[in-house]
């Protein structure tokens, strides 16, 4: 374990009495111990002083994929989660969607024993159905019990409606959530980007809103006929943000995320065919992405995530139509949020993700667990390829405006920084 004092931090935390204050914070095996104005330099403490140091309680990543087992080439366990750390993420939820697909409480084990020893935890996704098919329901039961925390296909819709009616009434026995990714695959088709001028201007087969607002309308009625948990990730259009604020009018247990991108990015950035910014669901326009981040502020989207998937470059180096939907965004998430939101809200919507899925969450307290995210908000900068942590290149935000930096961690008793 390594003991740290970290110096002059400011304290954002709201669940803390220390919210607001520039304090020193001494941690000794993995437990905060003092929280002083200004503490002594100790023998064996390794001492983090930083200009405009801020601290938080340890945010998560609810989406992120990182090819393990079968699609090592994109990206190993060991490596996403040091650049998790690097990036201030305490936490990650990972996708299923391996080679094989986590479909079983062995593939669970599998990755949770890879991720062991990191300083940043990983949390798996089990898929809702064998093989993430759409066929039959996976072993849901099991996963959980060998440390699932939630279900469902990545990017994958249900399109069988009765199957996510049995689905949701069968998890209710065991506390669980499902994950439903919302497109309807025939009003999609062979869309590519989002139905809407530019798309018409660069000859590109759009997605309608309708896709993605068909399937939460469904999915929200099914909730309400069942009951249970449900979380609606990635989220991308207004109607989509109606639809969900109505079913929490009702009282439905109904949470959703929306991608760092489609807060920050909008389908204007199509105009040169670039296939980093092709992405699922695609970018919206810019009306569309201004909706998005009202509704993180009145607190209808309950968190943010990067949707982080590492793509090699045969996937991505190709025609608009061919390539792979995703871009990588776990080292840029910070610093784009903070172009757009309140570093509050930032920090708040980051740390949110553990609290949708009920997972652990101290906060910045004596006596507590030392699980804590490390920033500067000062910085403005250009994300670059020299920022770039992981094994694949495919961030939407090369060339991107930043503002203030992820520092990194301190979390399992490891201190992370990015150097």
């Amino acid at each position: 374990m390594t003991q740290v004092i970290l110096k002059q931090a400011k304290i954002i935390d709201a669940s803390s009495p220390f919210h607001n204050q520039v304090m020193d914070i001494k941690i000794e095996n993995g437990t905060i111990t003092q929280i002083e104005k200004e503490i002594a330099t100790t023998s064996g403490f390794e001492v983090v002083n930083i200009p405009n140091l801020h601290v938080s309680k340890g945010w998560m990543d609810s989406s992120v994929s990182f090819g393990e087992p079968g699609y090592e080439d994109r990206e190993t366990i060991e490596n996403g989660l040091k650049v998790a750390a690097k990036s201030g993420f305490t936490a990650v939820a990972l996708q299923p969607n391996s080679n094989p697909i986590i479909d079983n409480q062995a593939q669970v084990r599998f990755v949770l024993d890879r991720a062991r020893n990191q300083a940043t935890t990983l949390y798996p996704i089990g898929a809702l159905t064998k093989g993430s098919e759409g066929t039959d329901l996976a072993e849901l039961f099991d996963m959980k019990n060998a440390g699932a925390i939630a279900f469902g296909d990545y990017k994958k819709a249900l399109q069988n409606a009765n199957l996510q009616k049995i689905a949701l009434q069968y998890v209710q026995d065991f506390d669980g959530m499902l994950i439903a990714f919302c497109q309807d695959s025939t009003l999609k088709g062979i869309g590519i980007a989002n139905e809407g001028s530019v798309s018409t201007k660069l000859g590109m087969k759009g997605i309608p809103a309708l896709a993605e607002e068909l399937q939460v309308a469904r999915n929200l009625f099914l909730l309400e006929y069942t009951g249970g948990k449900l979380h609606i990730p990635t989220i991308s259009t207004q109607g989509s943000i109606k639809l969900i604020k109505e079913a929490k009018t009702k009282g439905l247990q109904v949470t959703c995320s929306v991608a760092v991108h489609n807060l920050v990015l909008n389908d204007e950035m199509l105009m040169g065919f670039d296939t980093r910014y092709k992405v699922l669901p695609p970018l919206r326009e810019e009306a569309t992405r201004k909706a998005l981040v009202e509704a993180v502020l009145d607190g209808t989207i309950d968190c943010i995530t990067s949707d982080h998937n590492p793509l090699d470059i045969e996937h991505k180096k190709l025609e608009f139509d061919l390539a792979k939907d995703g871009t990588i965004g776990l080292e840029s998430a910070f610093g784009a949020l903070l172009t757009i939101l309140p570093l509050e809200v930032v920090v708040q919507k980051l740390n949110t993700n553990k609290l949708v899925f009920s997972t652990e969450n101290p906060s910045i307290a004596i006596n507590n667990k030392a699980d804590i995210s490390l920033f500067s908000t000062e910085d403005n900068w250009i994300f670059g390829k020299e920022n770039i942590l992981s094994k694949s290149k495919n961030s939407a935000f090369l060339g991107q405006k930043m503002k203030g930096k992820a520092i990194g961690i301190y979390n399992n008793g490891q201190l992370v920084i990015n150097n």
